[in-house]
């Protein structure tokens, strides 16, 4: 690999090798498109339909940045380890969210929800870490604030959507799935 600098819409990129930008590209455009699915996914009404498609974008977007970042860090060396990690973490916890739900696992919709809302907080860390110091309104927070922001923000939500879907479906996560198997909620109808 050479050694290099190649800014691109403002954002440095610490190599001038042909092969490590086009896979930098690739992950860009990968991780643009995660990050778009992964939105519309979480927007849109949950029933098969857009929702699944959505998200099945998502999911096979993640394993397109998580093979461009193994890429990237075996051309790189070490010092990309961490966001490897993170990756991995974003595509394994998408990998639960999706088995979830396919597996109709017991809680599957509360798993699935977890899950994939914790993979959309490992690619935003990930993101936020590398380029972070780079983007105009991050560069002014401490560098620990990358690591720490997605989740602090994202954790809430992700417990406020499984709280809003637990009350407004009673029995949904139950190894049934949708039609509630809670004894005291089969009481109250």
């Amino acid at each position: 690999m050479q050694d290099g600098v190649t800014e691109f819409a403002g954002i440095v990129i610490h190599s001038d090798d042909p092969l490590f930008l086009t896979i930098v590209a690739l992950h860009f455009m990968a991780g643009l498109f995660a990050v778009t699915a992964g939105v519309v996914a979480m927007l849109s009404r949950k029933q098969r339909g857009g929702h699944s498609r959505w998200g099945a974008a998502y999911f096979w977007s993640i394993c397109a940045v998580f093979t461009s970042a193994a890429a990237l860090t075996f051309l790189r060396g070490p010092e990309d380890l961490h966001l490897l990690l993170l990756g991995a973490s974003a595509l394994a916890t998408a990998w639960i969210g999706s088995s979830a739900r396919r597996g109709r696992w017991r809680n599957s919709t509360r798993v699935h929800l977890a899950a994939m809302g914790c993979s959309y907080i490992f690619l935003l860390t990930a993101f936020y870490v590398e380029t972070g110091d780079q983007l105009p309104l991050w560069r002014s927070l401490p560098p620990i604030l990358y690591w720490i922001l997605p989740a602090a923000l994202g954790l809430p939500i992700i417990a406020y959507a499984l709280m809003r879907r637990s009350s407004a479906r009673p029995g949904v996560g139950t190894a049934e799935g949708e039609l509630g198997s809670n004894p005291a909620v089969r009481k109250r109808r």
